[in-house]
């Protein structure tokens, strides 16, 4: 039975990382913002090359797609930014960046973005989704009551496709939120991460 453990948003906690990296897991995958504005990612890098064989890495906001790969270049682990799969025999599939901020970050996209570069994704059928951005209007977007961050495109992927499991980080107000959307459940992994067990 694989084990994926499911993280996000470290933004510099290395050691948050360690606990996470004391965990035995057949795959690790991070959905992005290792580090604020992408200053610190070799650090957190150190922290995860023990795991490198077994590391798959999407960017967040904080950090461009093309930081993403020439870290995953150097420490030896799989850049699945905009990509898909088969990890332990599961179909994966993977988008990092978020929807538009106030805060100028490097990793950002459009909704009509977010959409096209999901859409190739729905022929794969992946029974695991991981994207950065969390969808709209759910438990797992929301920063408090009635103020919602998340994507349409990411939602709108969800429920047209139904992966068996879908995970985010970005909003840190939602991080463990767990929310089923038809077949999928959804769930916020925030830093503290998730283990699934397939």
């Amino acid at each position: 039975m694989p084990r994926f453990l499911v993280f996000s948003d470290i933004h510099n906690d290395l050691k948050a990382l360690e606990k996470l990296m004391a965990v035995e897991a057949d795959a690790y995958i991070c959905a992005g913002d290792l580090a604020n504005f992408a200053r610190g990612l070799e650090k957190a890098g150190e922290v995860m090359k023990s795991r490198s064989a077994k590391m798959y890495v999407i960017p967040g906001n904080h950090e461009s797609a093309s930081q993403i790969a020439g870290f995953c270049d150097r420490f030896g682990f799989v850049d699945l930014h905009g990509k898909t799969a088969e990890i332990c025999g599961v179909r994966v599939a993977a988008l990092g960046y978020s929807t538009i901020t106030p805060f100028d970050t490097p990793g950002e996209y459009t909704e009509a973005q977010l959409a096209e570069k999901l859409a190739p994704f729905a022929e794969f059928r992946p029974q695991v989704l991981v994207c950065h951005s969390p969808p709209l209007n759910t438990p797992l977007d929301r920063i408090r009551e009635g103020l919602h961050a998340g994507s349409k495109s990411v939602l709108d992927f969800i429920e047209a496709n139904q992966p068996t499991h879908f995970f985010c980080g970005h909003i840190h107000e939602a991080e463990g939120v767990m929310h089923q959307m038809g077949e999928t459940r959804g769930m916020n992994v925030g830093k503290k991460g998730y283990l699934l067990e397939l």
